[in-house]
Parts: C-alpha cells; sequence; structure tokens
C-alpha cells in the first residue's frame, strides 16, 4: 500500500482535498442516484453542514494519506436512538461519509477509516456504529458487509 496512514483532519491545509471528496462521492453516487445535488455550491454548503453537525454531535473527521497526500475521507459523529431502543445502544456512533478517491480504492484506505471511526466510536463509550447507505451502492454494501457491518433499518421510497 506504500506509506498509507489515517489521521485527523487539518485545518485549513485539508480542506481542499475534502471539497474534492466532497464532489467525488456527489459525482459518484449521482451515477445510480438522481437526486443527488450537482451545483457548485453543494460541496462548501455540505462542508459548512458537516463541520456544524460534527461539532454539535461530539463528531470526528478522518483522512487517509498514501505517501503523503490525502485520498479520502470520512467523517463521523454521536447520534441519539429512538426511545424504544434499549439504553445501552441509543446513544451510539454513525459514520456520516466515507470516500477513498477512486485511482487509491482496493488498497485498504476506506477499510482504514472504517477502522478509525470504529476507535473513536469505541472511545466515545459507545456499543454501537451505524452507517447509512444507498440501495443502490453495491460497491459500498459489499465494503460494509466485508467489515462485519449487517443490514438493521431499510426506507422505503415512493414519489408522489
Amino acid at each position: 500500500m506504500g506509506n498509507a496512514a489515517i489521521r485527523e483532519v487539518r485545518l485549513p491545509r485539508d480542506e481542499p482535498a475534502i471539497l474534492g471528496f466532497i464532489s467525488g462521492l456527489q459525482d459518484y453516487e449521482a451515477a445510480f442516484e438522481p437526486n443527488r445535488r450537482r451545483d457548485p455550491d453543494f460541496p462548501a454548503d455540505h462542508w459548512r453542514d458537516a463541520q456544524h453537525r460534527c461539532a454539535q454531535r461530539h463528531g470526528i473527521f478522518l483522512i487517509a494519506e498514501q505517501d503523503g497526500a490525502a485520498v479520502g475521507w470520512a467523517f463521523a459523529y454521536e447520534e441519539h436512538g429512538e426511545l424504544f431502543v434499549a439504553a445501552p445502544e441509543r446513544r451510539h456512533g454513525f459514520l456520516a461519509e466515507i470516500y477513498v478517491h477512486p485511482q487509491a480504492r482496493g488498497l485498504g484506505h476506506g477499510r482504514a477509516l472504517i477502522e478509525g471511526v470504529e476507535a473513536w466510536s469505541r472511545g466515545r463509550g459507545h456499543a454501537l456504529l451505524t452507517i447509512n447507505v444507498l440501495a443502490q451502492n453495491a460497491r459500498a454494501i459489499r465494503a460494509y458487509e466485508g467489515a462485519g457491518y449487517a443490514p438493521y433499518t431499510m426506507t422505503l421510497r415512493r414519489y408522489l
């Protein structure tokens, strides 16, 4: 893999790479989910929102590096589940976004980012980490299942 590492985000240095990762994920998902925003303001809007969510919900931003260059990122934060969920699982970690640049895929960066988020979540005292994934994102589903994740809920939709 050649000098790969996971580290916390360093701002403002990592911001240009993060904006590129946000755009890259939108482009990737737009191939199978047409509701994705593609306007030029989206990356900055999303980055602002992600920073706010992480600040409010004790979150973390991680960067995957290969040979000193940022090749991916993940962000996660704490969520509080519904009252019907047993107390030990109610407060849990949520992996909100993960992206690895296409040229760096298949080298273990995604798995390392997931493991970094899991370590953060355990450190927060969580017994559970959840991830949402688009139903059509077969590649991500395989990766998450390969990392030990299993389906929990399903959202159905119907356009009216």
